[in-house]
């Protein structure tokens, strides 16, 4: 016969169990959140993706990566207004373009849905936080790696895509570096539109023209590998140094054949991840800095997260490409 303690005590457990199953659970059936994002048949996206569902199945709620397959600022907008309309627990956002997202992020905001940006801000915006790169720092680090190869003298060109602030950031950084370098001169900036093809295209022709380049900086991910195309194509593999960004197998292909000198990689995974665990704790408000995020003064999450980047080169290719996980899957 058990004693009375004894007892009482295994119908203390039983009760405290029986109130634990009532509980609600934390994560409602309903919680799905949403990243925008543009360019997302890049590989760069492949990595975000596997983030987003990496953290998804650990917190157990639905998540989705959505957006142009290409650069279009437009459609991208479009897939931003339609997320918004699905009253999801939260979204991210990858801004082409800061201009035209400013009121549609402090609209969905007003509306009660948690908003933080990814990987490219609109620090204009009413948004809760940033996510990814020091893009500034960055293109410092871009900047003074190609003047170091140039050893201080020489004409460069600069690949990016004019009005997307993160890549905005990363000139201005390019910009500052080399003016410590009175013997380099910015010799032309190029907007491949995100796509290699352009890249190809604008460097084939600077290189058949009478001011060619010395140096070339590729500050998105398209544009070291249509670049290296094209010095290959005219017999120039290796002779003009090429500093890219972004960490696309085809880059990497191209250190490895001496075309590309180094690449900065960002961390789109951690991006990714990172990201929907902040919206997460939002859209609970899970921070108690504040009673809710709605009504306070100032956003109870970081105001800004710095995911980090890496250089790349020939010297730790191989380590790097045996380190880094696979993430095949395309995102969309």
């Amino acid at each position: 016969m058990k004693s009375r303690p004894a007892y009482v005590f295994l119908l203390g457990i039983l009760l405290t169990g029986l109130l634990l199953s009532c509980a609600p659970p934390y994560h409602q059936k309903d919680e799905s959140y949403i990243f925008v994002a543009f360019n997302t048949s890049l590989p760069y996206w492949q990595e975000a993706a596997a983030g987003l569902d990496d953290c998804a199945k650990q917190l157990g709620v639905k998540a989705e990566l959505t957006g142009p397959a290409n650069y279009s600022p437009n459609d991208e907008l479009t897939a931003f207004q339609q997320a918004v309309s699905q009253k999801p627990s939260g979204i991210m956002i990858s801004a082409s373009t800061p201009d035209i997202f400013k009121a549609p992020i402090n609209a969905a905001i007003a509306e009660g849905i948690p908003v933080i940006c990814v990987d490219a801000d609109v620090p204009s915006s009413n948004r809760l936080m940033f996510v990814g790169t020091d893009n500034f720092r960055a293109g410092q680090e871009s900047g003074k790696r190609m003047a170091d190869l140039l050893a201080g003298k020489g004409n460069v060109v600069i690949i990016t895509i004019p009005g997307q602030y993160n890549l905005d950031e990363r000139v201005r950084g390019a910009t500052d570096a080399l003016k410590k370098y009175p013997g380099i001169k910015i010799m032309k900036t190029v907007d491949d539109k995100g796509d290699s093809r352009d890249a190809y295209d604008a460097i084939s022709s600077l290189l058949q023209g009478k001011e060619k380049p010395n140096g070339i900086i590729a500050l998105e991910a398209s544009g070291g590998a249509g670049a290296a195309d094209a010095l290959h194509r005219l017999d120039l593999t290796g002779k003009i140094p090429i500093v890219a960004f972004d960490k696309d197998p085809e880059t990497l292909d191209w250190i490895q054949r001496g075309a590309i000198t180094a690449t900065g990689v960002q961390k789109p995974y951690v991006m990714a991840y990172y990201g929907l665990k902040f919206l997460d704790d939002l859209h609970h408000n899970a921070v108690h800095d504040f009673k809710d995020w709605r009504t306070a003064p100032t956003s109870p999450m970081p105001a800004w997260v710095d995911t980090g980047t890496a250089v790349v080169d020939k010297n730790n290719l191989a380590t790097f490409r045996e380190a880094v996980a696979s993430h095949a899957k395309p995102p969309i």
